[in-house]
């Protein structure tokens, strides 16, 4: 088992997937933060990039929960459909590169979606969200799976302020509530604590997350220019 995450990352760096160096170490983080018994949960673990990182700093006792369907669709950037094969093809992936890592005995993988998924998970201590683009899926996993982390957890999430469809859902869910207490970004990830705020924290709360609209402005921007293949820019997040 490794120790620290420079001895975890370029094992985990060589599997496929949208997760930076930066985004990893935030994750090794709060991942290495939950004391046993506890529970960490993925949603989105395409072919374990970024689950590799989780699984490494969770301490002995901390069940980590992997929850991807692996249907072959929605798989990353401009990748909506898909095929069976591609889904089995990912799976295939997912557990290669976790035995690479020796962590195949530290991981439950839940070959489902995360809407299906929801009453095979308890309490929840930290919770990674990086699964279907889309607002109203985006939105579902943020309020529902949200609801399951235990109060002092943390909830980050991927694509922040730079997928539109879980921008919007952030915009209707940690902007107004009471629950979530914004705790930073880097890049696209943003992670959350699960707190009790009050009406003046509330605002500022709004604030901090809204002073990342501009950066989500110039991702649009710089989507659509790769899109339209006038940019050969890496698609951002």
């Amino acid at each position: 088992m490794t120790e620290t995450f420079d001895e975890i990352w370029p094992i985990a760096d060589r599997a496929e997937g949208w997760c930076s160096d930066g985004q990893a170490r935030t994750l090794w983080r709060l991942a290495d933060a939950v004391d046993a018994p506890g529970t960490v949960v993925e949603i989105g673990s395409y072919r374990a990039r970024s689950l590799i990182v989780i699984a490494a700093a969770a301490a002995d006792g901390v069940d980590v929960v992997a929850i991807d369907p692996h249907g072959g669709n929605d798989r990353g950037p401009q990748q909506w459909t898909g095929t069976v094969d591609e889904g089995d093809e990912d799976n295939e992936r997912f557990w290669a590169n976790l035995a690479a890592a020796g962590l195949t005995e530290r991981v439950t993988h839940i070959r489902s979606r995360s809407q299906a998924a929801h009453d095979d998970v308890g309490d929840i201590d930290f919770l990674y969200i990086d699964g279907a683009h889309g607002f109203r899926p985006a939105r579902d996993d943020l309020v529902r799976w949200g609801a399951k982390v235990a109060d002092g957890g943390t909830m980050a999430v991927h694509d922040c302020f730079s997928s539109v469809g879980v921008t919007l859902a952030l915009l209707t869910t940690t902007f107004v509530s009471g629950r979530w207490r914004y705790r930073g970004r880097e890049r696209s990830l943003a992670w959350f604590e699960r707190a009790e705020l009050g009406p003046a924290e509330r605002v500022t709360n709004a604030l901090r997350q809204a002073a990342s609209l501009p950066w989500f402005a110039t991702n649009l921007v710089r989507k659509g220019l790769i899109a339209a293949k006038v940019s050969k820019a890496d698609w951002p997040y």
